[in-house]
């Protein structure tokens, strides 16, 4: 059997690279603060980043393939391509799943991770066999070592950037993403080898070289635009609102009776946040993000467990989601049905008052 000599563009190499990372930052980053979200908001938002990061692992496979160089003119089977997109796409989508609506335990973000490192595995060797006049001959080592690869830094994707939904997090996540699902690709192909074939073992369309530049650039473009969308309406801060000439204040209510220490994890450690140092909580999932003047700190508390100890400090709860401290708030404001509570701080976002709360609202602020 003669092995043909097999080489690289290193330029499409570097774009594959940044194709990878670009799918990771804008799926991970579409998932994030979904339980805030209506349930229709959630399935939306999971089928688009099932979207980008399965489209964007084909994306990945096959810029780098286009980068791929043999001594031999070869084809692809477009009914085999397309399965190997669908493929990535509905893996990653059941991995999401099982993360934004079932309970969100360690062993859950786990399997999800497991999900999506075998779909990438799934996707490159089902794209693989689309190949025409040429036949990929695999070793036992390399389909170990990218197996192992893929699954392993695809749990530490996803534990990190669903340990602690933050910005830092997302972006570690996203590097340990792209780097699966570039490395798996490359370690896959370092000990892979092709073949020669006489004839053609055709099961759908062929697809040439020309025209599968054409479907990557296509879906690249898409996978890039969904990027800058999302960096423009997700990652950057909204701008504040004007105040009006002489907003009405609300009147400071009590002091809190207690002074309850709320724990809260930073860099890697714990710190217990005074009470009175809180201006609202704010539900995450089966977790909270608990806000104070300066900061915002992620805390194990679940939004029923925060209700239950808080509200014996004063907190009330204007919101499924969110719990306030009173002396925070340095506005309320009613629209129609429902309310929104305004903090001095400009960094603070405002919080929204829902119906059912907004009586109870409404007899604290006045």
């Amino acid at each position: 059997m003669e092995f043909l000599d097999v080489g690289h563009n290193p330029w499409l190499v570097a774009v594959s690279l940044v194709v990878a990372l670009v799918a990771g930052a804008t799926g991970l980053t579409l998932t994030k603060d979904l339980s805030s979200k209506s349930v229709p908001q959630r399935k939306l938002a999971v089928a688009l980043a099932a979207i980008a990061l399965g489209g964007g692992i084909w994306s990945m496979h096959f810029v780098a393939m286009l980068g791929m160089q043999l001594p031999i003119l070869f084809y692809y089977d477009a009914a085999i391509t397309l399965t190997s997109a669908l493929i990535a796409i509905l893996m990653v989508a059941f991995a999401l799943m099982l993360l934004h609506f079932t309970t969100r335990s360690k062993a859950v973000i786990v399997s999800a991770g497991a999900i999506v490192g075998a779909g990438i595995l799934a996707m490159h060797y089902v794209g693989m066999a689309g190949m025409q006049l040429c036949r990929a001959v695999y070793t036992p080592f390399g389909v170990l070592s990218s197996s192992a690869l893929a699954i392993g830094l695809c749990i530490l994707a996803f534990g990190t950037a669903y340990g602690v939904r933050s910005n830092r997090n997302i972006i570690i996540g996203t590097l340990c993403f792209g780097f699966a699902v570039f490395s798996v690709h490359f370690l896959a192909m370092e000990t892979t080898n092709f073949v020669a074939l006489p004839e053609i073992r055709e099961f759908g369309p062929l697809i040439s070289n020309e025209v599968m530049a054409i479907g990557v650039i296509l879906s690249s473009f898409v996978i890039f635009g969904a990027f800058l969308w999302v960096g423009s309406t997700y990652l950057m801060p909204a701008p504040a609102r004007p105040e009006p000439t002489d907003p009405p204040v609300a009147p400071a209510p009590d002091p809190l009776p207690h002074d309850t220490r709320i724990p809260c994890e930073r860099d890697g450690g714990k710190v217990f946040i005074p009470a009175a140092d809180v201006a609202f909580v704010r539900a995450d999932g089966h977790y909270t993000q608990v806000y104070t003047d300066t900061e915002r700190h992620f805390c194990v508390w679940p939004i029923t467990e925060a209700t239950k100890r808080l509200t014996s400090d004063g907190f009330i709860k204007v919101h499924r989601s969110y719990i306030v401290n009173p002396n925070k708030v340095s506005r309320f404001e009613r629209a129609k049905d429902k309310g929104r509570c305004t903090f001095e701080p400009a960094n603070l976002p405002p919080v929204p008052v829902s119906r059912s709360h907004l009586k109870e609202a409404q007899d604290a602020f006045q």
